[in-house]
């Protein structure tokens, strides 16, 4: 059994002291522009995740939704921002479904 000295572990940073340090306070612009990448990146991943489950190629899955095989890996690396509107097309195309939810 591990034991845990808990002194040493009040004193480990958390993760939000982190990037509060490299991006700024919560609401922010570094840190909101952050935060807006890390979940553009969490949903490109998600997409990418699925199409590789359904055992499409990038190629295959650009000719579904009329793009190009390079921009779908520019999104699946983070390289180019997902508008919604490609978002949704993607999703459509690896019949995936999402609902909104408010508040």
């Amino acid at each position: 059994m591990i034991k845990f000295n808990e002194k040493k572990l009040a004193q480990l940073t958390k993760g939000s002291d982190h990037l509060t340090e490299k991006y700024g306070e919560r609401g922010t612009p570094s840190r909101e522009e952050f935060e807006a990448k890390a979940k553009a990146w969490y949903y490109a991943e998600l997409l990418r995740d699925e199409r590789k489950r359904q055992k499409l190629t990038q190629q295959q899955l650009g000719e579904l939704i009329g793009k190009k095989r390079e921009y779908i890996s520019a999104l699946e690396q983070g390289k180019t921002d997902m508008q919604l509107s490609t978002f949704m097309l993607i999703a459509n195309a690896l019949g995936l479904r999402f609902s909104l939810v408010v508040g």
